[in-house]
């Protein structure tokens, strides 16, 4: 679902619980994994081409990624979605996570379609994920978590997104 800046901080500070830093207590990975093979459907049939399929990625926060490929999106660059084991949290970014400074940067830079990052956001909406901005994740990230989290400045990224 999209939410304002403040809910989704909000939602982040929620799922963080320092007991379970690769997935939530009540993680259901066969779920988890049927989802995420709905949204790969959901950008196929959205985007009319295959999209390439990361899933259960090991020692990560981070689910998986399904790519968009370049080749099918108005700007030519493809389109990153990354899935969060934590709270169906998704976040799509051109090219790769980092890329840009977000999805505004990457649209000024005209590299992310309004319209193709519109089809995303609907299938991630519609299939009950909830996205998460690029710009917040990169965020320096300030829950209890933080002794486990590698790094100077750890980020929203590191904790729902990094690995372990």
């Amino acid at each position: 679902m999209t939410k304002s800046g403040a809910d989704l901080l909000a939602v982040l500070r929620q799922l963080d619980d320092p007991q379970w830093l690769e997935w939530p207590a009540a993680y259901d990975r066969i779920a988890v994994a049927a989802r995420f093979g709905e949204l790969v459907a959901r950008l196929e049939s959205d985007f009319g081409a295959p999209c390439v399929a990361e899933q259960d990625t090991q020692d990560s926060s981070e689910y998986g990624r399904a790519t968009v490929p370049a080749e099918v999106t108005a700007c030519g660059t493809r389109i990153v979605v990354c899935v969060s084991r934590f709270g169906s949290l998704a976040l799509v970014c051109a090219e790769n996570p980092g890329a840009f400074l977000g999805s505004q940067d990457a649209q000024d830079e005209g590299e992310l379609d309004a319209a193709d990052l519109a089809t995303v956001e609907r299938a991630l909406v519609g299939l009950g994920f909830t996205v998460v901005p690029e710009e917040l994740v990169e965020s320096d990230y300030s829950g209890p978590s933080q002794a486990h989290l590698y790094g100077q400045r750890p980020t929203w990224w590191d904790r729902f997104f990094g690995t372990f």
